[in-house]
């Protein structure tokens, strides 16, 4: 029998367990899958809290319905009647700048109404088809590549605001490449973003005449999913079909070559797991102290990926105290509007079942890696200045009847310039070691469904190992 140990319990190890023992059934091999989790919980960072009526996502709210594979997922674990898609209202997305909430346009017509951007930026922006594309491969800042075909308005307003919402991160230091390799195969292949937009509107305008349901162009492709009883739903079926076996409050702190030719896993418990091969889905930081002894340029280049902390904000509150239209997704804030925190989505309106009838939850992200000392701040320092931005924002002038704060000191890994290189050296590193596989949203992708493909790759990586 050929033994598997996989280290971390959130979606990319469950899934990778999940995948394995598929695979392993369909070759007929006798397999034992080990999962070794640091908490006393599996899930990771998925984590769906009901509190006094509301709904409270302690990390990934849901995941966008446009990639197959965690729809496939939910197929296999026989969980899609309880999928929930969110509202219409979520189509709606704003920035709130120039002191007011901009909803980012959909259409021509609504960006030249809009007033997000002054008609030099609009014209800037515009001006993108005849900005050359980039020559050189070399990687470059998601701000370097915004100036260069944006313009600065726009990568203050637009781009940077929408890194923020979605890693957390620095545009002066994301790479493009790591982060948003799709618009840099725009440029390569169009010439251009504008280029590139409007066929793919054209694209979006028959797929709406035949009657398929897509989302803003002001959005991510796809509609954002999830379960009405949160996210957590799919964690917990992972973890109840996994047949293998789950060590919870135990972390993996070595891992070394065995005399048979396998490896002893060492444990902080003291104990030793022995496997043909190891996954570690845990994050960068726990992989390189896990490799620190055997293999320590992979170890070294894994502690040098960064990454931004968070504190996730909930309030609740009687919808009659909420003066503000709530039909929308929610905003995200620009840096030069000097706010406490990166944006507010609209939770209650996104999805109905995250507060009951006459209530509205809202959730807000502070931190990230432009402001780190958010997560250094006390609770009651964050609802200060949490409720300091809903009024400027949004006019509440109530104090929330419902308060919860997630801290995340190691919330989101950073891809910063040099990251795809990093990570082709960690190959090289890890090359002799074809039976150790880090998987995870610190290499390939930090979405939801970033991390179920990159799952079952790993599930197959070891069965081309094992086999």
């Amino acid at each position: 029998m050929k033994k598997v140990v996989i280290a971390g319990a959130g979606i990319s190890g469950l899934c990778t367990a999940f995948a394995l023992e598929q695979l392993a059934a369909k070759e007929n091999l006798e397999l034992e899958v080990t999962i070794v989790e640091k908490e006393l919980r599996c899930g990771g960072k998925i984590w769906s809290i009901q509190d006094h009526g509301y709904l409270c996502e302690w990390g990934p709210n849901g995941f966008l319905d446009n990639k197959p594979a965690t729809l496939e997922l939910c197929e296999e674990l026989e969980i899609t009647e309880a999928l929930q898609r969110s509202n219409d209202n979520a189509r709606k997305r704003f920035v709130y700048a120039d002191k007011q909430l901009h909803q980012l346009p959909e259409n021509g017509l609504m960006f030249l109404r809009s007033q997000l951007l002054s008609w030099f930026g609009k014209m800037r922006l515009v001006g993108e088809v005849a900005v050359p594309a980039k020559k050189s491969a070399e990687d470059e800042t998601l701000a370097d590549f915004g100036r260069r075909r944006l313009g600065a308005e726009a990568l203050n307003k637009l781009i940077a605001p929408m890194a923020g919402g979605i890693f957390a991160g620095d545009p002066e230091t994301m790479s493009v490449q790591s982060c948003f390799p799709r618009i840099v195969e725009l440029e390569r292949t169009y010439g251009g973003l504008l280029r590139a937009m409007l066929k793919m509107a054209r694209q979006k305008r028959r797929e709406k005449k035949a009657g398929k349901q897509v989302a803003s162009a002001a959005g991510p492709g796809g509609v954002l999913t999830s379960f009405d009883a949160g996210i957590q739903v799919l964690v917990d079926s992972l973890h109840q079909q996994v047949k293998g076996k789950s060590i919870t409050g135990t972390a993996v702190t070595g891992v070394e070559r065995a005399d048979d030719g396998g490896y002893r896993v060492e444990l902080d418990s003291g104990k030793n797991l022995e496997a043909d091969a190891v996954v570690s889905a845990a994050p960068a930081y726990a992989a390189a102290a896990m490799l620190a002894e055997m293999v320590p340029t992979a170890s070294r280049l894994l502690a040098e990926i960064p990454y931004a902390s968070m504190n996730v904000v909930c309030f609740g509150y009687d919808e009659q105290d909420i003066s503000c239209d709530l039909n929308g997704f929610g905003y995200l804030i620009p840096r030069e509007e000097h706010c406490s925190v990166l944006g507010t989505l609209w939770d209650s309106s996104i999805f109905t079942c995250r507060a009951e009838k006459g209530k509205v939850l809202l959730r807000s992200m502070m931190g990230g890696a432009t402001n780190p000392e958010a997560v250094q701040l006390t609770d009651e320092q964050v609802q200060i200045l949490v409720q300091a931005d809903l009024k400027r924002i949004m006019g509440i002038t109530t104090v929330p009847e419902f308060v919860r704060i997630f801290r995340h000191k190691r919330a989101i890994p950073q891809y910063v310039v040099g990251h795809a290189q990093r990570l082709e050296s960690i190959e090289e590193a890890l090359a002799q070691h074809p039976a150790i596989i880090l998987t995870g949203n610190a290499y390939k992708g930090i979405g939801l469904n970033d991390c179920v493909v990159n799952a079952r790759q790993a599930a197959q990586q070891v069965m081309d190992v094992l086999k």
